[in-house]
């Protein structure tokens, strides 16, 4: 009556790690059923989907989504209105990839597998199930599924697919820049990102709704430096790599995608080039924002490499000290802290009591040139 689908089946396949995240499970049971049936076993039950037969179960470890079986009645591009089932091979026929629709008994392992799942997961082989234009069809977002999944698991696309994804890429117009947001980070860091957005771009999957996004060479060359520094890839960062250095533009293209502040920040910062040392740097812009910057550079590695993971450090001086030597209040304070500030991250980082020796210093020459006023 119950199996485990989807993700955690093709992982477990693979040999990756599969947490509670990962798990989801389809049931014949109908969605009223299946809350009876954990509040049964006292596992607080909440419909997050029931329309679409979705109850997630609340345990200990995490949350755990369960599924009635479905199958599709009608679907517009971005939605479907579904029926229930008990027909497992009707469930998989609704999904998007072989791979994706394979289920297993959660008491004997035994893997179901109605279109050939286990075999293209074995050749890293990313096929749609049926037809390819009718599955886009009904989900636009399963063209960047596709570039997705082909990053993530596959060594080739399945020639069909491929040029379907060519063919209907115009579609991707229709859906929301939030759910082409979500797809195009994740497919970003994926394992194959720099052939795969390549491939895209030579097919123009990108063209209707990102057309800034047009050269993937910069991508090559950050992927490349990302890996001598031994930095984990970034979203925003490989994103800014597929961008003109614009910082306008970036954050035109932010607004759009509905990046949050600080994504959106981190895009348009990423677009300057690096400008002084490595450390000072990193104290002006926040050290990720400065590992973006060199990376994306011709910069020695070596300065990523002195930086990342370094926690800058707080100037030691208020400006209330600076009032306690004499200064007034307002304008001249600030002047002053920036001034110490300034010579502080020139030498280095010293210790306060350079930092105190600096502000004696600093504030005596202020209060000379204002005797002088």
């Amino acid at each position: 009556m119950t199996r485990f689908v989807g993700g955690a089946v093709r992982d477990a396949l693979l040999g990756n790690e599969v947490t509670e995240a990962d798990v989801d499970i389809a049931t014949r049971h109908a969605p009223e059923a299946v809350m009876d049936l954990l509040r049964q076993a006292g596992i607080r039950a909440v419909p997050t989907g029931i329309e679409h037969g979705t109850i997630t179960a609340v345990l200990a470890s995490g949350p755990i989504e369960i599924t009635t079986l479905r199958r599709d009645v009608s679907t517009d591009g971005r939605r479907a209105t579904v029926a229930f089932t008990d027909d497992w091979r009707a469930d998989a026929a609704r999904r998007d990839f072989t791979m994706n629709a394979l289920y297993a008994d959660p008491l004997t392992g035994a893997i179901f597998d109605y279109f050939g799942g286990v075999a293209d997961l074995e050749a890293r082989h990313v096929r749609f199930i049926g037809d390819p234009v009718q599955r886009i069809a009904e989900d636009h977002l399963r063209i960047l599924r596709f570039f997705r999944f082909l990053a993530r698991f596959g060594d080739r696309a399945d020639p069909a697919g491929l040029d379907a994804c060519t063919a209907r890429a115009k579609d991707l117009m229709a859906l929301s820049r939030e759910r082409i947001r979500d797809e195009l980070l994740k497919l970003l860091v994926a394992r194959d990102a720099v052939r795969v957005v390549a491939l895209m771009l030579d097919r123009g999957i990108l063209l209707p709704v990102l057309p800034e996004i047009v050269a993937p060479d910069l991508l090559a060359h950050l992927a490349a430096r990302e890996a001598e520094a031994g930095i984990a890839p970034h979203p925003i960062r490989r994103l800014s790599a597929l961008l003109p250095r614009d910082a306008g533009l970036a954050d035109q293209l932010g607004a759009r995608l509905k990046l949050s502040n600080a994504e959106r920040k981190r895009l348009v910062t990423a677009a300057a080039a690096p400008e002084g040392a490595a450390m000072p740097l990193a104290y002006r812009l926040g050290v990720d924002s400065a590992v973006d910057q060199l990376l994306l550079s011709e910069r020695p590695i070596a300065e990523v490499i002195e930086i990342a993971g370094w926690q800058p450090p707080r100037l030691p001086l208020s400006g209330g000290a600076l009032v306690a030597r004499g200064l007034a209040k307002g304008p001249d304070v600030a002047r002053a802290l920036r001034a110490v500030e300034d010579r502080w991250i020139a030498e280095g980082f010293p210790d306060a009591a350079r930092v105190n020796a600096l502000a004696d210093e600093i504030v005596a020459q202020a209060l000379r040139a204002a005797s002088k006023a």
